[in-house]
């Protein structure tokens, strides 16, 4: 018969994390029948997580920055690859001053805490760590993204971007330690479970899954990423919260080797091999290249034997990820990097010049342009621009349903996907980069029958039927980079007005004037879909 063994699940070897002092506040120790208890005022959860929201929103780790200086000393890096890490690392130097953030979608507020059984709070913990994180949206140039429901059709925005995801759980000891992540719609919603078998687990069915699969991620979620695979895992929700922790960087000092506990470990070999696959498949840093993710995580995980879940996600471009401790010589916070501009070469990339391209001429002159170039062609805008997201996309629809007609502006500008973040005082603009396109698709072919979406500006991958419809009315699809909403802030937006539906707050139809706006064709008027291309 065998002997009981307990396995820690995921024993992590070490933390080599840098920490900075928050303050030694809020923290003291007492005796308990000979054990040192370490007490914490809740108001020190409170202000841990109001810093962690506030840094990690300006700033990103100095090693994320690393890998993108890596992509423009690389020559084997393409032209588009460069252009992106290059202008993700300019983004970086400008929300690091600390009025615009990183990206427009300042993200869902997620908090994974560890408290040792010896650790007293007097208090319900998600409370104070969630006052904090109300504080720092309140306070700071951030978006209310949170909506919640009425009924099962009724919701409205909080005005808060509460509620937080707040998962604690007990270990043995007398610290608290913490992950804060804001993860963004774009990059939350390319997480992905599949269930498979047995049948997966050897080396050719594999590599042809993953192959296969990492186009389900496309771009729209803002690569390169930071990959993480997850293969097993006790039940399907063990196996996501796996792979959410192991995208933030969470789990790199795990073990590499398994063992008859059934330990979690990182497989090397598959890493490197997954690795090789995602550079292989030409999609790039969002335009074509080898830089489609930095690195990869892959874990594995024990399973019931009639299970094999296998999970993957991806932490973005805005790698917003920071961890944080309590211990009885204070409250500590990871050290993010403040002085982004070290990362950036001496001088900028030499890169092909962009097509300019005027968008306040006539609809059927710009189209016309368009129409002379192949898709893949980097593009460089000026001029006006709407801008609409879901709600109001849905509301343009209800309209044209009733039998209005579609508004003038949808059919003499393009439009754009998007919504910002909250503006700063003397700015014409919050951060304000691109939305996700797919969501969108279903309205394309009715809206260019009548005239409007005729040219979109967003990001990521688009449906067949985008492609159809382009094909059919003539429209085009221009994708923007996903990533850089704080220099297209500063730079490239130059007013602000909304002109439709201001009850939505940033879900509002919007007119923008936009200068050196860097762009690409992804879907053309002939049939062509650039990423359709990448698949074969």
């Amino acid at each position: 018969m065998a002997e009981f063994i307990y396995q820690k699940p995921f024993p992590i070897k070490e933390d080599t994390t840098e920490y900075r002092l928050l303050t030694k506040d809020y923290v003291s120790t007492i005796e308990v029948d000979g054990r040192k208890i370490l007490k914490v005022a809740p108001e020190g959860l409170q202000l841990l997580a109001r810093e962690a929201m506030a840094n990690v929103s300006f700033y990103l780790r100095a090693s994320h920055l690393a890998s993108l200086r890596a992509i423009l000393d690389d020559p084997e890096a393409t032209d588009n690859d460069r252009f992106v890490a290059y202008t993700m690392l300019l983004n970086q130097v400008v929300a690091a001053e600390g009025e615009l953030p990183t990206c427009q979608d300042t993200g869902t507020a997620i908090v994974i805490g560890k408290k040792g059984e010896g650790v007293w709070t007097n208090a319900e913990d998600a409370e104070y760590l969630s006052k904090g994180i109300f504080e720092t949206y309140r306070d700071r140039n951030l978006r209310y993204s949170q909506v919640v429901p009425f009924t099962m059709t009724e919701e409205k925005n909080t005005g808060t971007n509460l509620p937080a995801q707040i998962d604690l759980y007990a270990e043995k000891g007398n610290k608290y330690e913490f992950l804060f992540i804001t993860k963004g719609g774009g990059s939350g919603n390319k997480t992905f479970l599949y269930q498979q078998t047995k049948a997966l687990l050897n080396e050719a069915s594999l590599t042809k899954f993953i192959k296969e699969k990492i186009f389900d991620l496309g771009t729209s979620a803002c690569p390169p990423y930071h990959l993480a695979i997850v293969i097993g895992g006790t039940s399907a929700e063990m196996n996501l919260a796996t792979v959410k922790k192991a995208s933030a960087g969470y789990l790199d000092h795990l073990p590499t080797s398994g063992n008859e506990g059934g330990q979690a470990f990182r497989d090397l070999e598959w890493e490197a091999k997954v690795k090789k696959i995602c550079q292989d498949s030409e999609i790039g840093a969002q335009f074509g290249g080898k830089y489609f993710v930095h690195d990869v995580r892959v874990i594995r995980l024990p399973r019931h034997a009639a299970s094999c879940p296998v999970g993957m996600g991806v932490s973005c471009s805005a790698d917003r990820n920071v961890k944080g401790k309590i211990t009885e010589d204070g409250i500590f916070l990871e050290q993010l990097e403040t002085n982004p501009s070290r990362f950036l070469p001496t001088e900028a990339p030499y890169l092909a010049p962009a097509v300019e391209i005027d968008l306040d001429r006539p609809m059927n002159e710009v189209l016309a342009e368009l129409s002379k170039y192949p898709i893949k062609t980097r593009l460089n805008l000026k001029g006006t621009l709407i801008v609409a997201r879901d709600i109001a996309h849905a509301q343009i629809k209800a309209m044209v349903d009733a039998g209005k007609p579609m508004p003038e502006y949808f059919k003499n500008h393009p439009v754009y996907y998007a919504g910002p973040a909250k503006t700063p005082a003397g700015m014409a603009s919050g951060s304000f980069g691109p939305t996700t396109a797919g969501r969108m698709d279903s309205y394309v072919d009715l809206f260019q029958s009548l005239g409007g979406s005729m040219i979109m500006v967003a990001k990521g991958n688009r449906s067949k039927e985008v492609t159809d419809a382009c094909q059919k009315h003539g429209g085009f699809y221009l994708g923007s980079i996903g990533g850089p909403a704080a220099i297209l802030a500063k730079n490239s937006i130059k007013s602000v007005e909304v002109v439709d539906f201001p009850e939505l707050g940033m879900e509002a139809v919007r007119k923008i004037r936009v200068e050196n706006f860097p762009a690409f064709i992804i879907v053309d008027d002939k049939g062509n879909d650039f990423f359709e291309h990448m698949r074969h």
